[in-house]
């Protein structure tokens, strides 16, 4: 039934990412009560959809006029994809962009029941009604204009990707250096307590270096965003209405004493931003702290502007 060529294999998945990503941003928006870029990339795509498409056809061939195994064939195949994608993505950035624990029978996270049984049923809705008639609209276009979208396409898909890739392995490193930040807090809590009981001499000068630490943690954890800039010298509003060319000659050295406060760029910043509104489930086991308290800067930041309105 499926005898495609490469390119029409990649229309069908640029087209499935793209109503995937309509389905879930509105889906989102409307539990949300605001518009929501759902997604990793910034660009109107789900690749996981896409991904989710061409896989649900290969794996359904065989049992085309068979529903229950279709439907199985669905649930089975969609499930591990998205299990083995969940967690690839969790390794690789530190953040799980989708999170199913506060759900029933679920696994790690990554997948449960309810998500599983309903990609049985997007299965049989996919290969028995939604493909055939995008199908014959495919292969209605002419093999070059195909093979132009889909290089143009590609070239995009590709760039986007790059970039918040890029992106989210900086917040990545930005969590974990945080996260050695609060360890070596506890630690030095935990020394100065045992100075304390050896060495009254001693006790000044750890007492010290930790009020040090605890005063950079809470720059970094118990401040809001306008507080952060200002430590730096730096006004939020201001620093993103100018020009990568004047921050860069204005703000050089004062973004260096914001990046050693925090280990997080302006840039990242708003990445971050972005991506607490794409995915407001988005969670992480081993950095779950600091996740949240990165959350809370965005929320008091979000509260404070819709105050001033």
């Amino acid at each position: 039934m499926y005898t495609y060529t490469w390119y029409q294999w990649l229309t069908f998945f640029y087209l499935y990412c793209f109503l995937g990503w309509i389905f879930e941003s509105s889906y989102v928006s409307i539990l949300q009560r605001r518009p929501v870029n759902r997604g990793f990339l910034r660009i109107p795509l789900l690749p996981l959809y896409g991904s989710g498409a061409v896989m649900m056809l290969w794996v359904s061939l065989p049992f085309q006029d068979n529903l229950i195994l279709t439907y199985l064939s669905g649930v089975v195949g969609a499930t591990a994809l998205e299990y083995l994608t969940g967690l690839a993505m969790e390794s690789l950035f530190k953040i799980r962009y989708w999170d199913y624990s506060h759900k029933k029978y679920n696994v790690h996270g990554y997948i449960c029941l309810e998500s599983s049984l309903f990609w049985g049923v997007l299965t049989i809705l996919m290969t028995h009604i939604v493909h055939r008639p995008i199908a014959r609209a495919v292969l209605a276009i002419p093999a070059g204009q195909d093979i132009l979208f889909v290089t143009a396409v590609s070239a995009v898909f590709l760039y986007d990707t790059v970039v918040c890739t890029r992106e989210a392995l900086a917040l990545g490193r930005s969590l974990e250096a945080m996260e050695r930040f609060r360890r070596e807090l506890e630690n030095l809590q935990v020394q100065t307590s045992l100075l304390k009981m050896e060495a009254g001499d001693r006790l000044a000068a750890a007492s010290e270096k930790l009020e040090t630490q605890k005063g950079k943690l809470a720059s970094l954890l118990g401040m809001s965003l306008d507080e952060l800039w200002k430590s730096a010298g730096i006004r939020l509003e201001t620093f993103l209405d100018m020009s990568a060319e004047e921050r860069r000659e204005k703000y050089a050295g004062r973004l260096k004493l914001l990046k050693a406060l925090t280990g997080i760029t302006a840039k990242q910043i708003r990445f971050t931003r972005n991506r607490f509104r794409s995915n407001p489930t988005a969670a992480s086991r081993r950095y779950a702290k600091e996740l949240a308290a990165l959350r809370e800067l965005f929320d008091s930041r979000n509260n404070e502007i819709k105050e001033r309105h």
